[in-house]
């Protein structure tokens, strides 16, 4: 695995138009790669007063009509992602942050019809699903051990063989200290990502060793 880092030149037009309309960035991410398409996890991240993209991928990326569409030719770096998956062992902390798409499933009152998918809207429910999902993703974590730092309702539209869809979604930052339990599912979690609308740059979780092991 691979995690690359772009740095975003949010002074250009392009680029600030794919801000808001997630859609742009899913094309030029898989734009990157080579051989036959895959789904890649990327989320774009603020850090110091500047914007960043980030990108999880199998396979190493080319970057740089990346870097000259949305930042700064050059300006970009990719990492091999092996050895942190490797120190991944049970009843280790972490520093993590995730980007994700909190919804709920309001089931249908006809046999065999697909219930209608909603975002979360308030903060209360959107720490509620990720505590749920810690669960199912092997880590485990409590209402005290983290943050949500951003809730943003997106609606854009995305281009199909039809002509365009609309798409409405919601974009949530989640931040502080997990616990691993369960080795094999978070490591599925690291590379799989979590929840909805990972191709608008939702799902990639991303982490860092506590100081203190």
């Amino acid at each position: 695995m691979y995690l690359s880092r772009i740095e975003l030149d949010v002074n250009r037009r392009k680029t600030m138009k794919a801000l808001t309309s997630p859609s742009i960035f899913h094309g030029a991410v898989e734009s990157s790669f080579k051989g036959e398409k895959k789904r890649r996890l990327w989320r774009v991240d603020a850090l110091r007063g500047k914007q960043y993209i980030l990108i999880l991928s199998e396979d190493t990326p080319e970057l740089e009509e990346f870097s000259e569409q949305f930042g700064y030719p050059g300006r970009y770096e990719v990492k091999s992602y092996a050895g942190l998956i490797d120190r991944i062992t049970e009843g280790t902390k972490w520093r993590f942050r995730l980007a994700a798409s909190p919804t709920y499933t309001v089931r249908s009152g006809e046999y065999g019809k697909r219930g209608k998918v909603k975002a979360h809207r308030t903060e209360e429910h959107q720490r509620e699903w990720l505590l749920k999902k810690a669960e199912q993703n092997g880590f485990a974590l409590s209402n005290d051990d983290f943050s949500v730092n951003g809730a943003e309702f997106l609606e854009f539209r995305k281009k199909n063989s039809d002509g365009s869809k609309a798409v409405q979604m919601i974009a949530v930052t989640y931040e502080g200290i997990l616990e691993v339990t369960d080795r094999e599912k978070f490591k599925n979690a690291l590379c799989d990502g979590i929840g909805r609308e990972k191709a608008y740059g939702m799902g990639l979780l991303t982490v860092m060793r506590c100081g203190n092991g």
